[in-house]
């Protein structure tokens, strides 16, 4: 059980593209360097900034998703991050009231703060403007009487006057200013076709990076009064998550409640028809290694913390390997998860890689569970832009100009080494990629939003789609997996 009044606060911002990353990201880090134990959280499905995150704190960066997880996991899942911490830092996501498209409030950061009773810091880009910025906070602050806007960091200030009339402005807004950031170069961070790169691919860099925000934060921002509204939040009731109690609670029954996702019961016309569960097979005596190999290194940087928390609490060893460099997959491996990052930025790599790549296929061939998400999906098409690759699936991928974004409500089409048929799951997808053909004879999934459609591949062993999904908020998975991979 964890202390539920660990001190927290939620950085937000009026629109994306204010700072949020660069002020979360040096609070931490000027938290860490006073010598707190600083929990860093993510609002959303971001993988990326959770890896700065992680390196900031020296902890591992981890999300909060109400529409993934659903509300009530927010708090459990929090909770679980924040053991034995002092404080917690959550970046948010977006602008402050933007949530899921159509869903209201819904995976806002707005709403998450409401879930933790979090106080919130407006980070505001104050490069274009002076008196307006009270009109500004202001309506962001009365917006909704439930978010606590508790102060505001300016950020982009020009010079000393800029800040002058900025405070000013403010004090008739009634907002206290806890910090002033003017512009400076070495903070940024690249950026690529999907968002910042990950750490992976720049480590030096990025701790530079991150030093850097750390140093800007602590000179410009008032880190005392930051801490006293931290403390200011209010307690939290409730567990927090436990990955072992999670994987050994009983299935739900089918379909859940409406709550846990609302994608239609049945697929969507013109899929496969669905097949009734099969029961499970009896468990043999467990081996002395039942290893799951989890893909890492540059070009697979997407995963969830819990992910690997769950398989292992389920009973699997997990061991990490990478693609680029490792030519065999690690001993004993009974198991493959492959995540989502940037294959077509390494596809040569990849692809060059051919002891691996056919080690890959064998397993699959074998009917070992395989377990693929967006860049994953990829890595087992037969070719990416060209390259030759797993050819565990008969579909070739490539990169388009088109971005594809945004949350899906799934159901499982049919039985798979991830969920029985009518299992529903929330996912996202982020990519400027596409396979074809877009599914298999036997689809991954059956997805409502934003047009009904079948998608994904379930061959055999392998489950390999674009949506990543939290399995948090389906523990079933990880347990259905690890006993495929005793069982196959």
């Amino acid at each position: 059980m964890v202390s539920a009044s660990v001190p927290r606060l939620v950085i937000a911002a009026p629109s994306s593209g204010s700072g949020k990353t660069t002020v979360a990201t040096g609070l931490m880090a000027a938290f860490a360097a006073r010598g707190l134990a600083v929990s860093p959280h993510k609002v959303g499905p971001d993988y990326i900034d959770p890896g700065y995150h992680a390196l900031a704190t020296g902890r591992v960066g981890r999300n909060l998703d109400a529409y993934l997880c659903g509300p009530e996991l927010v708090g459990p899942l929090f909770l679980h991050g924040a053991r034995g911490c002092d404080i917690a830092v959550v970046e948010g996501v977006m602008g402050l009231y933007d949530g899921a498209a159509g869903e209201g409030e819904l995976a806002s950061t707005a709403h998450v703060a409401k879930l933790l009773g979090a106080p919130v810091v407006l980070v505001v880009d104050a490069s274009s403007q002076s008196r307006s910025v009270a009109a500004l906070v202001h309506g962001f602050a009365s917006w909704d009487p439930e978010v606590r806007v508790g102060g505001v960091i300016l950020n982009k200030v020009a010079s000393d006057r800029h800040e002058e009339l900025l405070r000013e402005a403010l004090e008739q807004a009634g907002v206290p200013v806890l910090g002033v950031l003017r512009r400076v170069a070495q903070v940024a961070t690249p950026s690529r076709h999907l968002g910042l790169v990950p750490v992976a691919e720049r480590r030096a860099a990025a701790v530079e990076a991150v030093a850097a925000m750390g140093a800007q934060v602590s000179e410009g921002c008032d880190l005392d009064a930051l801490a006293r509204l931290a403390r200011s939040a209010s307690a939290l009731s409730g567990a927090a998550w436990d990955a072992a109690e999670a994987v050994s609670a009983p299935p739900p029954p089918l379909p859940f409640p409406s709550s846990r996702g609302s994608a239609p019961s049945t697929p969507p016309e013109g899929s496969a028809p669905r097949t009734p569960g099969r029961p499970e097979r009896p468990r043999p005596q467990t081996p002395d290694r039942l290893v799951v190999a989890v893909a890492g290194g540059e070009a697979f940087t997407f995963s969830y913390a819990e992910t690997t928390e769950l398989l292992t609490a389920a009973g699997a060893e997990v061991v990490t390997f990478d693609p680029l460099r490792d030519q065999e997959l690690p001993e004993k491996t009974a198991g493959l998860v492959i995540g989502g990052g940037f294959p077509e930025v390494y596809a040569a790599e990849l692809s060059a890689n051919v002891p691996l790549r056919k080690a890959v296929a064998e397993l699959a061939g074998s009917g070992a569970p395989v377990a693929a998400e967006c860049a994953g999906l990829l890595y087992l098409c037969r070719e990416l832009d060209g390259l030759p690759m797993c050819g565990v699936l008969d579909a070739s991928a490539r990169m388009t100009e088109r971005l594809t974004l945004g949350y899906r409500d799934a159901v499982a089409v049919g039985d798979s080494v991830l969920a029985v048929a009518g299992t529903r799951m929330r996912g996202h997808e982020f990519h400027r990629t596409v396979v074809e053909p877009g599914s298999g004879a036997e689809p991954a999934w059956g997805v409502r939003t934003p047009r009904p459609r079948v998608e994904g591949y379930v061959q055999r062993g392998v489950h390999a789609s674009y949506l990543h999904t939290h399995w948090a908020s389906e523990p079933g998975v990880a347990r259905r997996f690890v006993e495929r991979c005793r069982t196959s």
